[in-house]
């Protein structure tokens, strides 16, 4: 990999085949849809099963906290064993637990499938996320895979509502059957396993050398902290949005209709997302995205309307796949193993899991909704700072990493 100037050029490898970015692609879906379906499960656990809304707090951090623990698990083989075998297994086991929950749907045995459920699809997702990030043009790719990521997810919560809570199930473990058909286009194992780039620097003469820089180590890992705090703010906004309008002057056929119209305006925030970073890089509009997306939450603490609410989800949902795109990008850009984009999943598995169980804290305090969108905002503004950090340490040392686009 060679950077010329502030532009970091990727050699092509196999995992820049269509067929690579498509089962990588289709992996992130299905690894995800728990995550992008939550705020229709997180409804029918209290309206089919008659979960309390703190039993669903719970029950959504099971399920997402499962993300992070099994997207732990793919980074400590992602980069060793055959992708395909680790992707069987994981499906595996996400089948089994999603059919089980038809079977057995008393809260405390549903509390611990709907956790194994989270750790098979945080390996299959890890894996997902490690395929799409070896294309050479990371940016892009994971583009594409928000792109279809907003069309899955208006398609989710347009359909879900329709479904029983076991046709909920059964549809989450149908996805992995079909993911088995077109496992032999995954690639096997990475190209390379190294964190380091090349520089292409002009002297003062007018020519050109390249010098080989070390990526030190915590770069990705302040991302994926900021990803831990992004996810904060995201779990519990997307777990308790449609329950905190039920007794507002937001009207509930209003709210469901814009849970899916709002989440297919976010496949315009791909095409922003590519256009911006390609002027603009990754780093600074990531750090002006974070600061209007905890400005789009606060909304909903003042003010709980149809006219607030679209603005709010509408919003959420721009801001949430430039946040995504360029902070996996910036991951992809020094990560050729694998192993750091595995544990993408598990940053965003991890916040998932605090966000909706601090909101549920919140709540059982008896504090409100207003509250539980004021820590979704206090979230995001400390993922910015999180990431403004990183930014200015890579401006001293790593200027054309700093500014990578």
């Amino acid at each position: 990999m060679i950077a010329h100037g502030n532009t970091l050029v990727h050699d092509r490898t196999v995992f820049d085949d269509w067929r690579s970015l498509s089962i990588g692609i289709y992996m992130a879906l299905v690894g995800y849809a728990v995550m992008v379906g939550m705020p229709v499960i997180s409804t029918a656990w209290v309206v089919k099963q008659g979960f309390t809304e703190v039993e669903v707090g719970r029950l959504a951090g099971a399920d997402l906290g499962g993300l992070a623990i099994g997207a732990v698990i793919s980074a400590f083989f992602v980069a060793r064993v055959d992708r395909r075998w680790l992707a069987g297994i994981a499906a595996s086991i996400a089948i089994a637990a999603n059919l089980l929950c038809v079977v057995y749907q008393g809260y405390d045995i549903t509390l611990l499938l709907r956790l194994t459920a989270g750790i098979g699809a945080g390996i299959y997702t890890g894996i997902a996320v490690a395929t799409i990030g070896g294309h050479s043009r990371p940016a892009f790719a994971f583009s594409l895979e928000l792109f279809a990521f907003a069309g899955s997810q208006g398609l989710e919560l347009k359909l879900l509502p329709y479904l029983s809570i076991e046709g909920i199930y059964i549809t989450l473990a149908a996805v992995y059957v079909v993911g088995f058909l077109f496992i032999s286009w995954l690639p096997r194992r990475p190209v390379d396993k190294a964190l380091d780039i090349e520089i292409d620097v002009e002297e003062p003469t007018g020519k050109h050398h390249v010098e080989h820089r070390h990526v030190p180590a915590y770069v990705p890992w302040m991302v994926l902290i900021a990803i831990i705090f992004t996810y904060i703010n995201i779990g519990a906004y997307w777990t308790y949005v449609e329950l905190a309008t039920v007794d507002s002057n937001a009207s509930p056929e209003w709210v469901a209709s814009m849970l899916w119209v709002s989440s297919v305006f976010s496949v315009i925030g791909c095409l922003f997302a590519v256009l911006l970073s390609n002027r603009y890089g990754l780093a600074r509009p990531l750090l002006g995205t974070l600061i209007l997306q905890a400005s789009i939450v606060l909304l909903l603490a003042f003010s709980i309307t149809n006219v607030t609410v679209a603005i709010s989800m509408f919003m959420f949902n721009f801001c949430w796949i430039f946040v995504d795109i360029y902070q996996a990008a910036t991951v992809a850009n020094v990560d050729h193993s694998g192993r750091y984009l595995s544990l993408i999943p598990a940053a965003q598995g991890l916040g998932n899991f605090l966000g909706p169980n601090v909101a549920a804290s919140v709540l059982a305090f008896g504090f409100g909704y207003e509250a539980v969108f004021v820590t979704c905002a206090a979230a995001s503004i400390t993922a910015m700072l999180v990431y403004l950090y990183m930014y200015l340490m890579l401006r001293k040392r790593i200027p054309a990493l700093a500014d990578a686009s």
